[in-house]
């Protein structure tokens, strides 16, 4: 008996060493997850501002759900949609016909060109598009509104690659992630087709907006693919400048 509590005494030594080990490293595990999961949850709100000075993504969005959950809050207030389809609708049409009319002599955009609406709500711009010639037009938000609008994703559009000549939005401070935003934009666009952004600079968007943008630097360097064609100040519902580029061949 004594040979085999000697020979069991070195086993139970290294079990309690395992034991306790094990016990004190918990908390620093612990520690350590906790660790990457704020950093995983900051991530939204500070890649982009690290990389453009002149675009900050605002904070709040602690998930990606929690983002789209917000935009649908303005997306499908009935009260919103009531004066979008009503006293707005006549008044938005308008104007973005005379956006568009002043494409068309720019030569940006023609009767036989094919156009997307980002962000488009009850399709306002496309039913404007309609009416100054250009048929072929479709608009894409988070709530569809037939014929006008389908339903899409504007940071994972639903079209296959080089399908559209022109791609029109006012809602780039929606974008939670604008470098997909823009990036989707390219995909999609043909070869020498022609981007619009109607976006403010001079003052901030409202509380819905997911970021800011203070010059139209980040812009030229999310648009890889395309080069820039002009700028220039426009009255339109809040936003004070038009931002064309034109995707490379």
């Amino acid at each position: 008996m004594k040979d085999i509590i000697v020979t069991l005494k070195p086993s139970m030594t290294i079990s309690k060493f395992i034991f306790f080990g094990t016990l004190t490293s918990i908390p620093i595990l612990l520690f350590l997850c906790t660790r990457s999961s704020s950093s995983s949850s900051a991530l939204i709100s500070t890649t982009t501002s690290n990389s453009y000075s002149d675009l900050k993504i605002r904070p709040g969005y602690a998930t990606y759900d929690s983002y789209i959950k917000k935009q649908l809050n303005k997306t499908l207030n009935p009260t919103l949609r009531k004066i979008w389809t009503t006293r707005d609708w006549d008044r938005k049409i308008q104007v973005f016909s005379k956006f568009f009319a002043e494409l068309k002599t720019r030569k940006l955009v023609s009767d036989s060109s094919k156009v997307l609406c980002i962000g488009a709500r009850m399709g306002q711009e496309v039913e404007a598009l309609k009416r100054v010639g250009v048929q072929d037009s479709i608009g894409i938000d988070l709530v569809p509104y037939p014929p006008l609008v389908v339903k899409g994703d504007f940071h994972n559009q639903p079209f296959d690659d080089h399908i559209f000549d022109l791609e029109f939005s006012n809602v780039f401070d929606h974008a939670l992630f604008p470098e997909k935003f823009v990036s989707e934009i390219e995909r999609t666009l043909k070869p020498s087709g022609v981007c619009v952004l109607h976006v403010a600079l001079s003052r901030r968007a409202d509380k819905y907006s997911a970021n800011d943008l203070y010059s139209v630097e980040p812009l030229k360097k999310l648009f890889k693919r395309s080069e820039l064609l002009h700028t220039r100040t426009v009255d339109g519902f809040g936003l004070d400048t038009e931002v064309v580029f034109r995707k490379k061949r």
